[in-house]
């Protein structure tokens, strides 16, 4: 079978809560790992980037969660944004869509091959920073493994207009690639390294093979695909969704309340086993 004709709808995926029970099943006597994404999963979709804020109720879920099992927090932040953000400091994260990683105890990793790209992107950066500053509502975000390219606030008409930007931009950086996700263009290395390598790398470092641990990744966006790709035959995919779209997961969740839901319910669970 082909990697398309594996792809469902998401509007064809069980929900997770429905099916705790079955979840619940699989993880009996493995080791469970859980990866989540943060914009869109722990934290609404907002205008800006920089007012997006975990409530305190989630903060305390993936607190209570991390305390049971190995936790981390994959985005496409830069690591320190994302941290600060969270707040816990006895969990994993991996920033830059993987590009920088940081735990407890020291723990770190930051992909060295992603270093030669640095004055691409900072020239990347001066030219959208130039061409985009006539389009009311364009937001650049540099992080220090990407540019971001926000076009929320974009007016519908001119949204073609933000697009040409980034292109004629693309074309001129060496080295570079174009991703998108909700609202938002990235410009990063081009190199084979993403949220679905990042998730692989932390749990070989960790030591945690996928037969006797089970990786759960909950995610909204199209690079948490990535993710959701690796744990297709080793671990549990749950996509937060708020559009019908193809989908690599395996469960659904339909807001970040049931996210939030699922935290406590999963903690539930391991607590009886680990705590």
């Amino acid at each position: 079978m082909t990697e398309a004709a594996k792809k469902r709808f998401s509007n064809e995926l069980p929900s997770v809560l429905k099916n705790i029970a079955q979840l619940n099943a699989e993880l009996q006597g493995r080791q469970p790992v859980v990866f989540l994404d943060f914009d869109g999963t722990l934290t609404p979709i907002v205008p800006r980037p920089e007012l997006a804020e975990i409530s305190p109720a989630m903060r305390a879920a993936v607190r209570r969660l991390g305390g049971c099992c190995t936790l981390a927090i994959v985005s496409g932040r830069d690591l320190a944004d994302v941290r600060a953000k969270v707040g816990i400091d006895e969990i994993f994260y991996a920033g830059s869509h993987g590009f920088h990683i940081a735990g407890p105890a020291g723990f770190g990793h930051e992909l060295q091959q992603g270093s030669q790209y640095l004055p691409a992107l900072e020239k990347a950066e001066q030219a959208l920073l130039r061409q985009l500053s006539a389009i009311a509502g364009a937001q650049v975000e540099r992080k220090k493994f990407a540019v971001a390219i926000h076009f929320r606030r974009v007016a519908k008409g001119q949204v073609d207009a933000v697009t040409s930007v980034v292109d004629g931009v693309l074309a001129d950086s060496e080295g570079l690639r174009k991703t998108g996700g909700k609202m938002i263009f990235e410009l990063r290395p081009d190199i084979d390294w993403d949220k679905g390598k990042a998730l692989n790398w932390l749990l070989e470092k960790l030591q945690l093979d996928k037969v006797s641990a089970v990786p759960i990744y909950i995610g909204d966006d199209l690079t948490d695909e990535d993710a959701f790709r690796e744990l297709q035959q080793h671990g549990v995919g749950i996509l937060v969704r708020d559009e019908v779209r193809p989908s690599l997961a395996r469960y659904a969740l339909e807001s970040i309340d049931e996210v939030e839901t699922l935290l406590q319910r999963l903690a539930e669970q391991f607590e009886k086993r680990v705590c």
